[in-house]
């Protein structure tokens, strides 16, 4: 959470407003989980009017109104990173994310995985 205060020009002077930001990190696990997340940043991603590698490309300032609240904008190339955490067992389905045409939209700490999968395996995957 953090506090913004923005100052407005108003005809009589200037007025303060308040607005909380608010930032939510999306955790994506397991195959189902990726796969829907990823068609969630699609989504996401036509809304704001973003790139499959993060630029801007939309056409009105509403798009960009709250992007703050799903993505980090880098400092380096002005580019939108989405706050999301990609975890499986298996490396199959990352491998899958990264290697799709959305998969430099997504910065490489994000992306975890183990060296090998729990196959189908549950007392495998708890421990």
């Amino acid at each position: 959470w953090g506090l913004r205060i923005r100052t407005t020009k108003t005809g009589q002077g200037f007025k303060q407003s308040q607005h909380q930001m608010r930032e939510i990190v999306n955790l994506q696990g397991g195959q189902c989980g990726n796969q829907i997340g990823l068609a969630f940043w699609k989504t996401i991603n036509e809304e704001h009017g973003i790139d499959k590698d993060g630029s801007y490309i939309g056409k009105h300032d509403v798009e960009l109104e709250r992007i703050g609240v799903f993505y980090k904008e880098t400092m380096s190339s002005a580019k939108y990173v989405p706050r999301s955490i990609c975890f499986d067992l298996e490396p199959g389905v990352i491998d899958k994310i990264k290697k799709s045409e959305y998969g430099n939209l997504f910065a490489p700490s994000g992306l975890l995985n183990a060296q090998s999968g729990a196959a189908n395996n549950w007392a495998k995957g708890h421990y």
